[in-house]
């Protein structure tokens, strides 16, 4: 990542206790509390709205007039079965979750479609740390999996779809993961990525943009393959590359 590019909004701010480190957007939140990362906390006062599950569980939160999205750091693969979710510690700034947030904010500040990231927190032991991240939530959305089993999209929709990730592209924006469950559309048709954990500014040269894209393509056919009512085509992908090209 060239950390030039990415220079730290004033409007960020530490927190630390012991060995907890915090960082947050004093723009977006007033008071800050530790226990913002507390899934615990939060159903003690009855603001959990929803859940969903991957590796693990993730939290959607009302928090006064705002919708959050609280987050904890997993490990997958082979790996991940022996280690759910303990890092290497190099530093704060190279934790998974101060590069993701740092990240986000960056974005939000080209005006990228993404979420607006609230805090993270670093909980650092002898050698090692796990890791949180709050952003906001974006309201009324659903990921392109959940729309294409009931419905059909149309092609004006693909095309801007790659428009929109030509508009990260072209910014340097990589994607360590992008597949479908991570583009959403709101009920306004306007398209948003998430899950940038791992994501870093590049230069753009051409072979990691084609890469992503092929990612994205086998996340399609993957779905195509595993859910019966999957209404996708080859014609939806070849939209969604003029968009891109365009």
């Amino acid at each position: 990542m060239d950390e030039k590019e990415i220079v730290k909004p004033c409007h960020e701010k530490v927190y630390q206790d012991g060995s907890l480190y915090c960082l947050y957007s004093s723009n977006v939140v007033s008071t800050f509390s530790k226990d913002f990362f507390s899934p615990a906390y939060w159903q003690s006062i009855d603001a959990v709205a929803g859940t969903a599950t991957g590796r693990g569980t993730t939290y959607f939160i009302h928090h006064q007039e705002d919708h959050w999205v609280l987050k904890h750091y997993y490990r997958g693969g082979l790996i991940g079965k022996l280690n759910k979710d303990s890092y290497f510690f190099t530093g704060v700034d190279n934790t998974r979750a101060v590069k993701e947030f740092r990240l986000l904010q960056w974005m939000v500040s080209q005006d990228l479609p993404v979420p607006v990231p609230i805090a993270c927190q670093i909980r650092k032991g002898l050698f090692t740390y796990q890791a949180d991240l709050i952003t906001s939530q974006i309201e009324n959305a659903r990921d392109l999996v959940t729309i294409l089993q009931t419905e059909v999209v149309d092609q004006a929709t693909w095309e801007s779809i790659g428009q929109t990730i030509a508009r990260f592209h072209q910014r340097g924006v990589y994607h360590d993961d992008l597949n479908c469950h991570n583009i959403l559309l709101n009920d306004q048709g306007e398209i948003f990525i998430i899950d940038f954990d791992r994501g870093e500014k590049r230069t753009p040269d051409g072979a990691w943009q084609q890469a992503n894209l092929d990612r994205l393509l086998r996340s399609f056919n993957k779905e195509l393959n595993r859910l019966p009512s999957f209404t996708w085509q080859e014609s939806q992908w070849r939209a969604l590359k003029k968009g891109y090209q365009s």
